[in-house]
């Protein structure tokens, strides 16, 4: 028996013409993406609107196949990490963020990451798989469900921040924000949403060039190229120069401010001239900075920066007029820290 082809993988034009070969009338195209991409349907069977008969061909033909939820933490904070399975044992990580203003899901583009940065859990894991855009979009579907069954509020906020570093996996990361945007699909605004790179200048060039309508944030932990090499082996091929550069590209392109995310290190870069260091690269184009509390993972050689050092370290840029949050860590007593959670459900993998 022929394997069945993926109905997901197909675009908008490739589904018509499917559908019009198979004898039926256009508007059921339309019907088909409804219950694929906005009631998030997993078999053909709930497709209600549709005759038996067609709903027959479409099984015969399609597979239609979700990833699943397969273990669920919850914190005394609220925040959900969740495991997806996304076959032949291979896992990757959700969360939801709940907070007074916001429900936020920080989704996973890639299994696994290549770039292996010495503070993250996912870097002790190597690349095993690139998602589907599908599979990116059923993260966000099913942590939106968790967000109205736990606090009965919508997703406002989709981050990619989760495994993996989305600009390699480009075409994908793409593909799945236009199908959270569109209709059919979630209907949600490309400003609630963020896509966070340890820094591929030439690929967010390539968000310039596409002109995309969401957020970057650049994941930077140190405004300094010798301290950035030490914690993230990217910065030797990108280092600080390429990335100002890119940036630059960006904003002019977009007109869209870009965001700083730097995880604040015990030790390492805490000190008030690695600040001053963060408010000399801060001048290259409108942006924030957000200033994360580290969330410690096992045998990795950082700590959480001491209170005083962080309250110092933000007086600093907010001095310099430059827009800080203060990230507080979030569910430290589950395994909320990025790739922790997926270490421990494939253990053979992260050898």
């Amino acid at each position: 028996m022929n394997q069945r082809e993926d109905i997901r993988q197909l675009n908008k034009e490739q589904l018509h013409r499917v559908v019009a070969e198979m004898g039926e009338k256009p508007f059921r195209a339309r019907q088909l993406e409804d219950w694929i991409w906005t009631h998030a349907a997993g078999s053909f069977g709930e497709m209600s609107n549709l005759s038996k008969s067609f709903r027959g061909q479409l099984e015969e033909r399609f597979d239609l196949s979700r990833i699943r939820l397969s273990e669920q933490q919850v914190s005394r904070d609220g925040t959900i990490k969740c495991a997806f399975d996304v076959g032949v044992g291979k896992v990757v990580e959700g969360v939801l963020i709940p907070t007074t203003k916001r429900m936020t899901a920080c989704i996973s583009s890639q299994v696994g990451c290549s770039l292996a940065c010495k503070f993250c859990a996912t870097g002790k894991l190597k690349l095993l798989k690139n998602l589907t855009a599908a599979e990116i979009y059923d993260q966000v579907e099913m942590i939106r469900g968790l967000a109205m069954d736990h606090y009965v509020k919508p997703l406002s906020n989709i981050v990619y921040m989760g495994m993996g570093e989305p600009l390699l996996n480009y075409s994908a990361v793409v593909e799945s924000i236009d199908r959270i945007c569109g209709e059919p699909g979630l209907a949600m605004s490309p400003k609630r949403i963020t896509v966070s790179t340890a820094g591929i200048g030439k690929a967010i060039k390539r968000l310039g060039d596409d002109e995309v309508r969401f957020n970057l944030a650049l994941s930077l932990h140190a405004a300094n190229d010798a301290k950035r090499n030490h914690i993230m082996a990217i910065n030797e091929s990108n280092n600080l120069e390429v990335l100002a550069d890119a940036v630059r590209y960006f904003y002019e392109k977009t007109g869209t401010r870009v965001t700083y995310e730097y995880i604040i290190f015990d030790g390492f870069n805490d000190q008030l001239n690695d600040a001053r260091e963060l408010v000399e690269f801060c001048k290259h184009v409108p942006c924030k900075v957000n200033i994360i509390e580290y969330n410690p993972i096992d045998s990795a050689e950082f700590q959480m920066a001491k209170a005083n050092r962080v309250d110092d370290f933000v007086k600093l840029l907010e001095d310099c007029n430059i827009i800080v949050n203060l990230r507080r860590s979030r569910g430290k007593d589950i395994d909320a820290a990025c790739g922790q959670l997926a270490n421990k459900n494939t253990p053979a993998q992260a050898n």
